[in-house]
């Protein structure tokens, strides 16, 4: 049986899509390959062997909802910070 042989691009096409969709083998299916094959090429394009590296994603954050958690956070932190401090000085 002959091997098949697949594009830089598609290769690159089919990582992308198991980096945006997070789910790997449901990529790997969807294009009938298997799991091991997707992932040797995830690494190949991560390394740079096909070049240069255009499938970065950048995970959006909402910053006004991390800025409410950090200061929700530093709150609890003083709070406790308080109540060690008043067992302290009860011990004492």
């Amino acid at each position: 049986m002959k091997r098949k042989k697949y594009s830089i691009d598609f290769k690159k096409q089919v990582v992308k899509e198991a980096k945006e969709t997070g789910n790997l083998a449901a990529v790997a299916r969807r294009h009938e390959l298997s799991t091991t094959m997707v992932s040797r090429w995830k690494r190949e394009v991560e390394s740079g062997k096909h070049g240069e590296i255009d499938l970065v994603i950048v995970p959006s954050f909402d910053g006004e909802a991390l800025l409410q958690e950090n200061d929700q956070l530093k709150r609890l932190l003083g709070e406790r910070a308080l109540e060690i401090a008043n067992l302290l000085k009860n011990l004492k």
